[in-house]
């Protein structure tokens, strides 16, 4: 498997991706908003484009879609339920669908609601996975809700699937925030070295050549798989006085998404 990470350098900091199989030349283009690039990048390494695949169907990540299909002629995949979100699509995903691309490559589809309730997330079936995970997990960070989606199916997403997958999964997101999400790890988790070693590596990165991380990275840095940390916990009852004692997962995860919107 093959991945051809491309930077938008748009106002929303978009990524889209290309999938490629090395034996057939055959690439899935993912969430391909910069219709161009993804064209270019597809053209000069000799490969052709038979499927796009939408994360889900905001704007951002279907813009893309008509001028990449009028050029190639691919075929358009997105969740099952999104077909009155997102025109002219060809195949509806659900959990555990398998997209083939070439002879190589197998994604695996994962139903993952929270930032809209229409959102997948793509796990390689590679010896080191790699899910694509559209705006659904961020490096250091987690989607929003505000544009069709719920924080309590986002907790569920994170606690019931995303952290059960194997650590070394490499994490390819729709956007790059990571500056900013490290940024609020820290106001959250003041003592976290491992998110302060990281800022201070990663502020100003070029995003043409981003850090890839993994889920074990994500462990460490990403404040919403940090709801045990005694920190993030003294922290949100700062803000939330009537915060228990010993407050459960999912009430810590949506108070630190509740934080974050207004952050």
């Amino acid at each position: 498997m093959i991945v051809k990470q491309i930077w938008t350098a748009n106002a929303y900091r978009n990524f889209n991706y290309l999938v490629a199989c090395s034996e057939t030349g055959e690439a899935l283009a993912i969430d391909p908003l910069d219709s161009e690039k993804c064209l270019k990048e597809a053209k000069d390494a000799g490969w052709n484009i038979p499927q796009i695949l939408n994360t889900h169907e905001h704007r951002a990540h279907t813009g893309g879609n008509e001028a990449v299909a009028k050029k190639t002629g691919a075929k358009l995949l997105a969740h099952k339920n999104a077909h009155d979100k997102i025109a002219d699509m060809a195949r509806g995903l659900g959990a555990g669908d398998i997209i083939k691309v070439g002879k190589t490559v197998e994604l695996e589809a994962l139903d993952t609601p929270g930032h809209t309730m229409c959102h997948v997330c793509l796990l390689s079936h590679t010896d080191q996975p790699s899910l694509f995970c559209g705006d659904t997990l961020f490096n250091a960070g987690a989607g929003n809700c505000h544009n069709g989606g719920h924080p309590a199916e986002l907790y569920k997403t994170f606690a019931e699937q995303l952290a059960k997958l194997p650590a070394s999964t490499t994490i390819y997101p729709g956007h790059d925030y990571i500056e900013n999400n490290l940024r609020f790890t820290l106001d959250r988790e003041p003592d976290n070295k491992s998110a302060r070693e990281m800022l201070d590596k990663l502020a100003g990165q070029d995003p043409n050549r981003a850090y890839v991380s993994t889920l074990e990275v994500e462990g460490r840095i990403n404040t919403f798989f940090r709801l045990t940390s005694p920190t993030v916990i003294a922290k949100l009852r700062e803000t939330f006085p009537d915060l228990p004692e010993k407050p459960d997962q999912r009430t810590v995860f949506l108070k630190l998404r509740e934080l974050r919107n207004s952050w």
